[in-house]
C-alpha cells in the first residue's frame, strides 16, 4: 500500500475547530483571532468591554463570537466556558492572551501594583485553563497557549511585576505539557519580542533613543508585525505542529538571542 502524502493546506488547516482567545478584541489577541478565522477555525473572543468586541466580531466576520468576561475574575470562567460550550461547541482551542501591564521601578511598585499584575497573567490564565481543558480533551486534543514575553526570557528593568508574571507563564506550560500531554492536549508559549502595537507606539513615544537601542539589539532590525504572532500561533494550533509540547518559541527578530 503507497503511504498517503501530506497536504500541505490541511496540515496548516485550522477547519472545523472551535478556539478561545481572551484579550482577542485588541492588539495581538484580535491579529491571532484574525489569523484562525483565516485558516477555518470558528473563534470566540473573550474581553472586558463589550462594544470593543462587537467592534472586532464585526471585523473578523461571521466566524467570529464575544463573550465579555474579565480574566481577573477567575471564579467565572467555568461558566464562561459552559456558555462557550452550549452556543458553539466544544473547544480545541485556549490562547491566554489577556494581560496588563505596569511599568514602575522597584522602589514605586506597591504590593497591589504586585499582585494584581500576577493575578490577571498567572490567576486568570490558570483559571481558563482548568475550565477549558476538559472541554478540550472531550473535543478529542487540541493546544493551549500563553501569550508570554521577552521578559519571560530576558532582563529589562522597570517591569518586575510583569516579568515575574510573564516568567511564571513558562512554569505553567512546562508543568502542564507534561500533565496534559496523555489526554492530546499540547501545551506551549509564545514570546513575542517588540511587535508593532499601540501599546509599543505609547511606549516608545518621544523616546526616540530607545527605539534605537530596541532595533539596535534585533538582528533584523525592525519591528515584528502583529500577524508574525497570529500565525505563529496558528501554527502551533495546527496539524503541523502535532509533536510541539512544552515549547517557548520566541517571535522576535532574534533579539532574545543577545548581540
Amino acid at each position: 500500500m503507497l503511504e498517503e502524502k501530506p497536504v500541505a493546506h490541511e496540515a496548516f488547516s485550522l477547519a472545523g475547530k472551535l478556539a478561545v482567545v481572551t484579550g482577542g478584541g485588541t492588539g495581538l489577541g484580535f491579529s491571532i483571532a484574525t489569523c484562525f478565522v483565516a485558516s477555518g477555525a470558528r473563534v470566540v473572543i473573550t474581553g472586558r468591554r463589550t462594544a470593543v468586541l462587537e467592534e472586532a466580531v464585526s471585523r473578523l466576520g461571521p466566524n467570529a463570537f464575544a463573550e465579555c468576561h474579565d480574566v481577573t475574575d477567575a471564579s467565572s470562567a467555568a461558566s464562561l466556558l459552559q456558555r462557550i460550550e452550549s452556543k458553539h461547541g466544544l473547544p480545541s482551542i485556549l490562547v491566554n492572551n489577556a494581560g496588563t501591564h505596569v511599568k514602575k521601578a522597584l522602589a514605586d511598585t506597591s504590593i497591589e501594583d504586585f499582585r494584581r499584575t500576577l493575578a490577571t497573567h498567572l490567576d486568570g490564565a490558570f483559571a481558563m485553563t482548568q475550565a477549558t481543558a476538559p472541554l478540550i480533551k472531550e473535543a478529542g486534543g487540541g493546544s493551549i497557549i500563553f501569550i508570554a514575553s521577552m521578559t519571560s526570557l530576558i532582563g529589562l528593568p522597570l517591569v518586575v511585576a510583569y516579568s515575574a508574571a510573564k516568567a511564571g507563564y513558562l512554569g505553567m506550560v512546562r508543568s502542564l505539557a507534561s500533565e496534559l500531554g496523555p489526554d492530546n492536549i499540547r501545551v506551549n508559549a509564545i514570546a513575542p519580542g517588540w511587535i508593532e502595537t499601540p501599546m509599543l507606539e505609547a511606549a516608545l513615544a518621544g523616546d526616540p533613543e530607545r527605539t534605537k537601542r530596541i532595533l539596535a539589539r534585533t538582528p533584523q532590525q525592525r519591528f515584528g508585525k502583529p500577524e508574525d504572532i497570529g500565525w505563529c500561533a496558528t501554527f502551533l494550533s495546527s496539524p503541523a505542529a502535532s509533536f510541539i509540547n512544552g515549547a517557548v518559541l520566541p517571535v522576535d527578530g532574534g533579539a532574545s538571542i543577545g548581540f
